[in-house]
């Protein structure tokens, strides 16, 4: 292993100055390999406190071009680089933040072809990506490459981290969410937006966690997903395990093939309507209320917000279970009735269904814009917060 020289142990001194961290995992830093997948709104704060970390060796994956909406949230490009390759605007920033480390360029990006193949050149991959047939293709490649895959994701103001590693004994992706939504159900940020600095906040904890992983220092997210509310300055971790049904712990001949169109498969397409699904994804409020009307059809509303929000207001007939109690409650929840999940806004509600149909849960839909949504629109006369 290359001891730290001079010039590096001058750079990185207030890292070194951490008993958690010394000089020994500053080196382990220098020495180590990380691959970035996604040069975009999580890659980029990712990538730039990764590379001022002293990471030796930082690829960077990406198959796109600098845009003029991606600027707001990348911060790893600029009105200089627009219609660059994002990888060659990346490297170029990279080595501006530290000289001292290497950035490998994968301008190709990450596909069922070459996954396994670069991800085995790597000591650890981190998840940058925007889309559910990227994020199955990564989780299925780390898993076999068995290298610790750290996770992120962002919808509006709300974000998600895990570290996925089943060769060191944690759950992986499919163990959480086995299959995609259905298609069409879930917009990306072009749809609906995103706030960029939650990209920083996301991508700054992805960073972490691989530091984490590669120098030892404290305990990872493995098995556990941490929730991020940017709107609420809140956050909540769920645990989770293996998931009987996934592959992840079985031989690899009998996971999931690496082939492009079983990926491009879990891709949601925005053209298919959410309504072809018989319990979709998210349904507006308005859909709500025609259900909950309908004494015909079984269904129950669950309240994921914490008590005081539903001290304020509260739907008729909701019944309160924080989100942090949610896996406490999986064993006695129904499987035969519509479960339909609401919150303040729709985002935790949202991850709380993703949980949910992890577990097995078929007939669970997300109350979209929350009981926000149904204040301003079903009854304006409801308290709002």
């Amino acid at each position: 292993m290359e001891p730290l020289s001079p010039a590096e142990l001058a750079r990185y001194s207030r890292h070194v100055l951490l008993p958690e961290i010394g000089q020994a995992g500053q080196t382990k830093l220098k020495n180590a390999k990380v691959l970035v997948v996604g040069a975009g709104g999580l890659g980029s704060p990712a990538a730039l406190y990764l590379a001022a970390a002293g990471v030796g060796t930082l690829g960077i994956a990406d198959f796109d071009t600098v845009e003029i909406s991606n600027l707001h949230r990348q911060l790893l490009h600029h009105d200089g680089t627009l219609g660059q390759p994002k990888t060659h605007s990346a490297a170029q920033r990279l080595q501006q933040t530290n000289p001292l480390i290497e950035v490998v360029e994968h301008p190709e990006g990450i596909t069922a072809e070459n996954a396994v193949g670069v991800f085995q050149a790597y000591d650890v991959i981190v998840d940058g990506t925007d889309n559910f047939g990227a994020r199955y293709l990564n989780n299925d490649a780390a898993l076999r490459a068995r290298r610790p895959l750290v996770f992120g994701s962002i919808y509006r103001f709300e974000g998600q981290v895990s570290v996925f590693a089943p060769h060191l004994g944690g759950p992986c992706y499919r163990c959480l969410f086995p299959e995609p939504p259905p298609a069409g159900s879930v917009p990306g940020c072009g749809e609906v937006g995103v706030i960029g600095a939650l990209c920083g906040v996301i991508g700054s904890l992805q960073a972490m966690e691989a530091i984490k992983l590669i120098t030892g220092a404290g305990d990872t997210l493995i098995g556990q997903l941490l929730l991020y509310d940017a709107l609420q300055a809140h956050t909540q971790r769920l645990t989770f395990a293996h998931n009987e049904s996934c592959g992840c712990q079985r031989p690899t001949d009998r996971l999931p093939a690496l082939t492009a169109d079983h990926y491009a498969a879990a891709t949601c397409s925005l053209d298919i309507a959410m309504s072809d699904s018989q319990h979709p994804l998210e349904i507006t409020v308005a859909q709500t209320k025609a259900i909950l009307d309908n004494s015909a059809y079984p269904s129950r509303l669950i309240d994921v917000r914490e008590p005081y929000e539903f001290e304020i207001c509260r739907i008729e007939g909701a019944e309160l279970i924080p989100m942090r109690q949610i896996p406490e409650h999986v064993a006695t929840l129904p499987r035969d009735i519509h479960l339909l999940i609401s919150c303040h806004s729709g985002g935790r509600s949202m991850r709380v269904v993703e949980y949910l149909r992890g577990q097995g849960f078929d007939a669970v839909t997300n109350v979209g814009g929350g009981i926000d949504a149904w204040a301003r629109e079903i009854e304006p006369e409801m308290a709002r917060y």
